[in-house]
């Protein structure tokens, strides 16, 4: 069984660790943050501090939508567009890792607090009751001190957020 979480396509592009996990992992992915990587791809703002950094994001995130783009990923995430909450067929990103793309709908739930993909995220990951793996350190400060019932994790806690799922399982 492997482990889950929920998290934004962009975040495949900037950390590519998480493209080599130690043992199998899945991460569902709104299809609004896929379709965000068009946005990213093609803004002028820096995605990263340094300008090399920000070029070698910019690849991967091209490289990110020509994969999502080959025939056999697009259509699997084009079955899953005509209705709410259906999710694809897991798409592989190396040997174990592999995504899946829900068509999560933002019905304002958490309105003011956070913004639409924000509020896919937190739905999604309510709905799936798996946990969101994220890099926003003010995201994960609203989600606890809204009191959110979700689980969530620091990308820099990954390793630790796999290894917990594994305590769990064997106890």
């Amino acid at each position: 069984m492997s482990r889950q979480f929920v998290t934004e396509a962009v975040m495949m592009a900037i950390y590519g660790q998480l493209l080599v996990p130690q043992s199998p992992v899945e991460y569902i992915v709104p299809y609004t943050t896929v379709m965000e990587l068009y946005e990213l791809r093609d803004s002028e703002e820096p995605l990263m501090n340094r300008a090399d950094d920000d070029l070698h994001v910019k690849l991967k995130i091209r490289e990110l939508i020509a994969y999502f783009e080959e025939p056999l990923n697009s259509k699997k995430i084009n079955r899953c567009l005509s209705v709410p909450w259906a999710k694809s067929s897991g798409i592989l990103l190396g040997g174990q890792a592999q995504i899946t793309i829900i068509n999560s709908i933002d019905n304002a739930a958490y309105g003011e607090l956070f913004d639409p993909i924000e509020t896919e995220l937190l739905l999604t990951s309510q709905r799936e009751k798996v946990p969101i793996l994220t890099d926003q350190f003010e995201l994960i400060q609203r989600i606890i001190e809204g009191g959110i019932p979700v689980q969530v994790y620091d990308i820099d806690d990954f390793d630790f957020a796999m290894e917990e799922e594994t305590f769990h399982r064997s106890q």
